[in-house]
């Protein structure tokens, strides 16, 4: 407490003191609400902090808490199994909300607040989780490789003779099996009708058969296919799309996407369920949920709002680099959470056991 004087009498020292312990209690912003979210770090939380979580404290008053993870399923069902629950807004895949929905351990998604569920693209609005971008499984290469043009379509990873060299495929079925059909010469929309049967599958992993000499690494971590572009291990790999955009925009380097069959797939704002703080969080996804925050997000990191009104709003320059961007539409997909949901744990056993061979 600032010393108001020396000469201050000791009733008056107590009254000043007995007012200032009042004010403590009944000030309003000593009282702030406090909003833990949860995401996945690096570049693309710092972009939804500048996007969403830095806006709304601003808007609201509400302290914003941020936390990281590694989409450990059983933690989070865990913090609300045991009602040790420390998040109040989790973002999650999709096959994390189809979980989580079966199962209980996530909110509802009130998209009365969001002004309809048909306000989302496709695959972006989840009864318990709603889209908040979207990031794509894209074929790039370094153009430095190939000085009469690169490749320019899917089947062209397949393509040896034309485009030779080392190439890097992801190693995992999903956005593979998908690849290696549309590869096969399958449409983009019908690439889940032909892998929801036996028969589909055993094609895609045929097709797979033809490339797997010419794989010479298999990547689990986003970071790995711009640096295996860089030093040269590989001409072509698979890769997400704003890791390659970084490596353009950030470091320089003469890699080109080519956007013929992306996978689409989502990061999603998720509620735990019995959470203590669920009007406010409501009201954050809400307030995320609106094109003007969406477009916010396009500023810092290339991935793609879920909600079509959103699209209009993007700066023109930036907008070919978003997977949701129109011109991409005719030849790309989005990645199926139900089919995953449904069926990862075998084809991931089947991969694991085709790639050992």
């Amino acid at each position: 407490m600032k010393i108001l004087g020396k000469q201050m009498s000791w009733r008056l020292q107590r009254a000043v003191l007995v007012g200032a312990c009042g004010a403590l209690l009944t000030t309003p912003s000593l009282a702030q609400e406090a909003l833990t979210i949860t995401s996945w770090g690096g570049a693309f939380q710092k972009s939804q902090e500048n996007a969403y979580f830095e806006p709304f404290s601003r808007a609201t008053g509400t302290k914003i808490i941020t936390d990281e993870w590694s989409g450990e399923t059983a933690k989070l069902r865990g913090m609300v199994e045991t009602k040790t629950l420390s998040w109040d807004v989790v973002d999650v895949e999709p096959g994390h909300a189809l979980q989580g929905c079966d199962e209980g351990w996530l909110e509802k998604i009130d998209y009365g607040m969001l002004g309809g569920r048909d306000k989302f693209l496709p695959g972006a609005a989840l009864d318990c989780a709603v889209g908040n971008a979207a990031f794509a499984y894209v074929m790039a290469f370094d153009a430095g490789k190939f000085p009469k043009g690169g490749p320019t379509k899917v089947a062209d990873i397949w393509d040896v003779k034309t485009f030779p060299g080392p190439r890097s495929l992801r190693k995992a079925p999903k956005s593979t099996l998908e690849l290696a059909l549309l590869a096969d010469g399958v449409a983009p929309s019908d690439v889940y009708k032909i892998l929801s049967t036996p028969a589909g599958v055993d094609r895609a992993f045929k097709k797979l058969d033809e490339i797997k000499p010419y794989v010479k690494v298999w990547w689990s971590a986003g970071a790995q296919p711009p640096q295996l572009l860089a030093d040269g291990e590989v001409v072509i790999s698979t890769a997400y799309n704003g890791r390659i955009y970084d490596a353009v925009k950030a470091n320089g380097k003469n890699f080109k996407i080519v956007w013929d069959g992306a996978a689409i797939d989502w990061d999603m704002w998720a509620i735990p369920k019995g959470g203590k703080k669920l009007p406010l969080a409501q009201k954050f996804v809400s307030f995320a949920s609106q094109p003007k925050q969406l477009v916010e997000q396009t500023k810092y990191i290339p991935y793609g709002p879920p909600r079509s009104d959103a699209l209009s709003l993007v700066d023109p320059a930036m907008l070919p680099n978003l997977p949701t961007a129109p011109e991409h539409a005719k030849t790309s997909f989005s990645i199926s959470s139900q089919f995953w949901a449904d069926h990862d744990e075998e084809l991931t056993e089947r991969f694991n056991r085709w790639l050992a061979k």
